[in-house]
């Protein structure tokens, strides 16, 4: 049975990810540090973790097993996740894969290191409604793969 993980604090995808998994019947867990409301549905778990940058992210990880789905925006939790043989998914639909992770957390330490340095001061782009198209359809493709798997 595959599962699906939502990295939810910050999540701009977490209804949408919960209409997909409601129409597999799949269970989700939102997992946050607080401040999310619980779900009426009952294939949404919401888990709410200690205060602390990344116990979320270790919940998860710990969790996760192979053939499951793992919505974040979180490079190393993405990474941890394809260790298991999960997959996982940015909420713009782009996916992590084994080929593209290396290189992901590369960029991440670099990024890092030049906005330290004064270099980048901007965010990321909005979250655009071409963006959670793409996530819809990313995630409809990675359950059906994950079904294979399984």
């Amino acid at each position: 049975m595959v599962t699906i993980y939502i990295d939810a604090d910050a999540c701009p995808v977490k209804d949408e990810t919960v209409r997909v998994a409601t129409r597999h019947n799949l269970k989700t867990y939102m997992v946050c540090d607080g401040g999310i409301r619980p779900s009426q549905n009952p294939l949404v778990e919401l888990v709410i973790v200690t205060q602390g940058a990344d116990a979320a992210d270790d919940w998860i990880a710990e969790h996760i097993q192979k053939a499951d789905i793992c919505i974040t925006n979180d490079i190393p939790l993405a990474a941890r996740c394809l260790e298991q043989g999960a997959l996982a998914i940015k909420p713009n639909g782009e996916k992590f894969t084994q080929n593209s992770i290396g290189m992901a957390l590369a960029n991440r330490e670099l990024m890092a290191t030049l906005r330290e340095q004064g270099e980048i001061t901007g965010g990321p782009r909005p979250y655009s409604k071409s963006d959670r198209s793409d996530f819809l359809n990313s995630l409809e493709t990675a359950v059906q793969a994950a079904k294979r798997l399984g």
